[in-house]
């Protein structure tokens, strides 16, 4: 028999968040690591609000809802308070009862440079990273490095000449038409007017030079966890160099390993490792000249096999990109973007622990 089609204006629930979401669901395995992680960071919450005054939302609950923008690529932060209106998975997680009102959007705004000055990205990540190491889940010997192009939100037409620019174009006044055929750009002299801090990069001969930044990460060969990340100014060495900065915090005196592309393979920076105790697993690069890796290198079996595990770096930047929004950057400043690539590698690994300890389990 066909059922009638009621419509109810009103909802009456005696079921909770908590016994809406399934026991399965993937998220249940990392609400207990978040809420942990959190739990260590209070004092550093503590020491960021006034002593007087009205009580701020909890910053608990604001990054666990920023967890939710990078795991589900929430756009924005206005789609994010509308999903956690009246999404009640999204609730759960937060930390939210079913009759408690959201906040406004711009909360973020407002904390985001509170967060910054206090290095919250770094903090969280680092605490996710202790939490993977207690679990066995990292390798202390073996590691690769890579960096990748993160495009700035900022157009081509406004990278224009710092002193003597030229006034706007002809055409339309909101979106001027700007010819660039035959044009040197480079970044010694202009720069963006909408983010100064982005440079002009090329991946590679041929394509085009967008302005951005490079992001940079160091992940363990075991399970691919993220151990180090970075972003830096968009420049020809600035892969290697954020490479010798992440290998200076290696501790004791073991030698180990980093693997990674031919773009690592120059004399000075295989030099270096070598001098900080660090064998250099990176890739051959016989173009047009000697490689700086030789046999005594790559006679060993642990070379070829890092060469093997290297290429797993480019699931994190697989991941941050398609899901953890940092194809296109949408914050302006090298800080500021730095903050959010920090985050989003700290998002990865938990995803990626979840995903280990659902196994083991």
């Amino acid at each position: 028999m066909r059922g009638e089609d009621h419509q109810q204006d009103a909802l009456f629930s005696y079921l909770s968040p908590e016994q809406r979401v399934p026991q399965d669901h993937p998220l249940r395995r990392l609400r207990p690591v978040v809420d942990q992680v959190l739990k260590k960071m209070s004092r550093r919450f503590a020491a960021m609000d006034a002593q007087i005054g009205r009580p701020s939302i909890a910053p608990e609950k604001l990054l666990r809802a920023l967890l939710l923008q990078s795991l589900y690529t929430v756009r924005s932060e206005r789609l994010l308070m509308e999903e956690l209106n009246y999404n009640l998975l999204f609730r759960w997680f937060v930390g939210l009862n079913l009759d408690d009102p959201v906040w406004d959007a711009t909360v973020y705004s407002k904390n985001r440079e509170r967060w910054l000055r206090s290095d919250v990205a770094q903090a969280f990540f680092q605490e996710v990273r202790a939490y993977a190491e207690q679990q066995g889940l990292l390798s202390d010997e073996h590691f690769t490095v890579d960096g990748t192009l993160l495009q700035a939100w900022a157009s081509q037409k406004s990278f224009k000449p710092k002193v003597g620019g030229e006034g706007s174009p002809p055409g339309n006044p909101g979106n001027a038409e700007v010819n660039f055929r035959g044009e040197k750009r480079r970044n010694d002299t202009p720069e963006s007017t909408t983010d100064p801090e982005a440079r002009l990069y090329k991946k590679a001969k041929g394509k085009e030079a967008p302005l951005g930044y490079l992001g940079h990460v160091r992940v363990e060969n075991r399970n691919g966890l993220v151990v180090d990340a970075c972003v830096t100014l968009a420049t020809g060495t600035a892969e290697r160099e954020a490479a010798l900065e992440m290998m200076e915090e290696k501790s004791g005196s073991q030698r180990i390993t980093l693997g990674g592309d031919k773009n690592y393979d120059t004399h000075d920076f295989v030099g270096e490792l070598r001098a900080g105790k660090v064998s250099p697993h990176v890739a051959q690069n016989t173009t047009n000249r000697s490689s700086a890796i030789d046999g005594r290198t790559t006679r060993h079996v642990g070379y070829a096999l890092s060469q093997r595990k290297r290429k797993r770096v480019e699931e994190v930047f697989g991941w941050m990109k398609t899901i953890g929004l940092m194809r296109k950057v949408r914050h302006r400043g090298q800080k500021l973007v730095g903050w959010m690539f920090t985050w989003a590698a700290a998002a990865y690994n938990l995803v990626r622990i979840g995903n280990l300890v659902g196994a083991k389990a």
